[in-house]
């Protein structure tokens, strides 16, 4: 029974979007508490399910989550959608019809593993993200285009969670991350949000006039506020070349007596240390002492915890 409403959960957030938890109590028959338990579940399992507190509350889910592709063969979605259409027949139900929609829809998309969306093609065939990334920066960008706001659940880089209304202008791609530089409503001011950083998206249906900003006011070199770099250089293996040249950049990169070598300046955070050891030992960190300390002790303790595994 617990795992036919956490169903019947789902699909009602993908026709609606957004429910109160009585309203789902009363529908399925069990407490509030009880709503609020299984969505906890459905958020471990990585379904992007939030709450709103207050007035206009309640559980939702982004606009840009889709069904997992694979999650049903064509054969059962046919016969799904087949059943849902002579339930309809019968009740005329307007969140069934919507159900339908998207089903429909969903099958048709299993057949594709590229992501078109205006100007932008995203490859989310691989890695696993079953889509959710590239739907969700194909939303954002139909947003930039159709001028609509959108609210946002963001996680800043100390966990901090806030829910925002965002006005979209631009998408941002630097250093192989995609951000959305936007007007915030709660602080009144242009912000670049990291996609990776925003867990729900939900469209409002409403339309903004855009915000005048010059191009020069995107702020391409950027820290974060607060943020710490380091001056550091590299020496380059020939095996690590290609992943230098795309990470430092072509430009930084000099050859001296048949060996490379790179001099950037790069924020020194939390992605900085598992970024240098994903070059594994072509990537060797000549200076400042301090970072070779620091990766040679965090390649120490990811061996120290192979060892203990392997005991």
């Amino acid at each position: 029974m617990k795992y036919q409403i956490m169903i019947g959960i789902l699909f009602t957030l993908l026709a609606r979007r957004k429910v109160s938890a009585g309203e789902l109590a009363g529908k399925y028959d069990v407490s509030v508490r009880s709503i609020y338990r299984y969505v906890d579940e459905m958020t471990v399992a990585g379904i992007p399910i939030d709450i709103a507190r207050g007035q206009n509350g309640g559980i939702y889910i982004s606009d840009a989550f889709k069904l997992p592709k694979g999650l049903m063969t064509k054969e059962e979605y046919s016969r799904a959608i087949e059943a849902m259409l002579a339930m309809n027949g019968q009740l005329s139900d307007p969140a069934l019809e919507s159900a339908i929609r998207k089903m429909t829809a969903q099958m048709k998309s299993e057949k594709f593993d590229l992501t078109l969306s205006g100007n932008i093609l995203v490859d989310s065939g691989s890695w696993g993200d079953e889509h959710r990334f590239s739907e969700k920066l194909s939303l954002i960008e139909r947003a930039i285009e159709e001028r609509e706001p959108l609210d946002i659940d963001y996680y800043s880089r100390e966990g901090e969670h806030t829910q925002r209304r965002i006005l979209p202008h631009l998408l941002v791609y630097k250093q192989n991350i995609w951000y959305v530089y936007a007007f915030c409503t709660t602080r009144n001011a242009f912000r670049l949000f990291k996609l990776g950083r925003i867990r729900t998206v939900l469209k409002t249906g409403e339309r903004f006039e855009r915000v005048p900003f010059k191009r020069e006011d995107v702020p391409l070199k950027f820290w974060h506020e607060g943020e710490k770099s380091v001056e550091a250089r590299f020496e380059i293996s020939s095996e690590a070349l290609p992943f230098a040249e795309e990470w430092l950049g072509v430009e930084n990169i000099t050859r001296q007596n048949g060996r490379c070598f790179a001099e950037v300046t790069l924020p020194d955070d939390e992605s900085l240390i598992g970024k240098i050891l994903s070059a594994g030992s072509g990537l060797k960190v000549l200076s400042p002492a301090s970072l070779a300390e620091r990766i040679a002790g965090e390649a120490e303790r990811i061996a120290e915890g192979y060892r203990r595994e392997s005991t």
